[in-house]
């Protein structure tokens, strides 16, 4: 995905279809398609062709195009400046794309409200978000970096977790599975924060790290001097090695000014880290100053945190996990072959 975004392109994928450019309608892509997965069932085909169609024709120059990242847990936002492409690119997963302006890289899922976070959920590389006043939605994130729901006028909203997610329907027979880990993710991550936003992410953030075997002390909200928890090993917290916190719930990310007070802190405390909990992420600057701290101070997005409350969640107070109440689940993974 950085390759997308270094190389100002969006789409990838489908190795086995050759060149697009002169396949001009549905059928002729289709047809590449049926050569490429000779022995694929019919509603694979018609998945894949509704996909390769849309990047090859629906999505129109100036068009919206939003890019989940997996592994940094954010999404670009870019707009579509040019026509279908299929590139030269000695890797066959990045020949069939469209060159796109990317405009944000570092959008936290937690400036997205749920039922759109359910949408890009979609299991499909390429479908269109048109559910729930979605494209209004993504342009308003684009300009302002948040989510401001559905437009009360398009009638009564959709619910949160239809059982299907239509994801626009790239076309009728291109139906979009649901990635049950990643609804289920950010469902805990919406509860987390409406449970603990401000003062209160504090206090998670502690009860982990108390978790983890550390003694915590959570500062008074108003007089925190940069600091909102200190944690140390031993009964008192005194032995090393020794944290300050730093805690922020706000969804935007946190930028250098945030660093800065909390290395600052660092040193007039005589911690041997620091850890930053932010709920939104850092910005690029913030981590371009981070380079070179690698040992000294940790960065804990939402996407951390959350992984933090799963692996310690048995070890949690009785008060917490009846406010945030979770079961483990397996789930078989069914991966569709042609």
């Amino acid at each position: 995905m950085s390759w997308a975004l270094d190389n100002q392109v969006a789409g990838g994928g489908f190795r086995e279809v050759n060149d697009l450019t002169k396949a001009t309608t549905r059928e002729s892509v289709g047809d590449l398609v049926r050569a490429g997965f000779p022995e694929a069932k019919a509603n694979l085909v018609a998945n894949y062709t509704g996909q390769l169609w849309a990047l090859r024709e629906r999505i129109a120059v100036g068009d919206i195009v939003v890019l989940p990242m997996k592994m940094t847990g954010q999404i670009a936002i870019g707009k579509v400046v040019g026509g279908y492409q299929y590139l030269s690119d000695p890797d066959p997963e990045r020949r069939h794309v469209r060159p796109v302006q990317w405009l944000r890289t570092d959008v936290p899922r937690t400036a997205i409200k749920q039922d759109l976070l359910y949408t890009l959920g979609a299991f499909l590389t390429i479908c269109e978000v048109s559910r729930n006043d979605g494209a209004w939605r993504m342009a308003k994130v684009l300009e302002s970096g948040h989510d401001p729901g559905a437009r009360p006028t398009l009638g009564k909203a959709a619910p949160v977790a239809p059982d299907v997610p239509q994801a626009g329907d790239v076309e009728a027979d291109a139906s979009p599975a649901v990635d049950v880990e990643r609804y289920a993710r950010d469902r805990i991550t919406s509860t987390v924060i409406e449970h603990y936003a401000g003062h209160k992410l504090e206090h998670l953030a502690a009860a982990v790290l108390t978790a983890e075997g550390f003694t915590c002390t959570v500062t008074k909200a108003s007089s925190d001097g940069g600091v909102d928890v200190f944690a140390g090993r031993g009964p008192f917290g005194l032995d090393s090695p020794r944290l300050v916190v730093q805690v922020k719930s706000d969804a935007n990310p946190v930028g250098v000014d945030v660093v800065q007070k909390l290395q600052g802190a660092l040193g007039s405390h005589g911690a041997d880290q620091a850890l930053l909990v932010a709920w939104g992420g850092i910005n690029g600057n913030a981590r371009a100053l981070l380079i070179n701290q690698h040992f000294r101070i940790r960065v804990w997005d939402a996407d951390d945190l959350i992984d933090a409350v799963c692996r310690n969640y048995l070890q949690l107070p009785d008060e917490l996990r009846a406010e945030l109440p979770l079961k483990q689940v397996w789930v078989l993974v069914e991966e569709e072959t042609p």
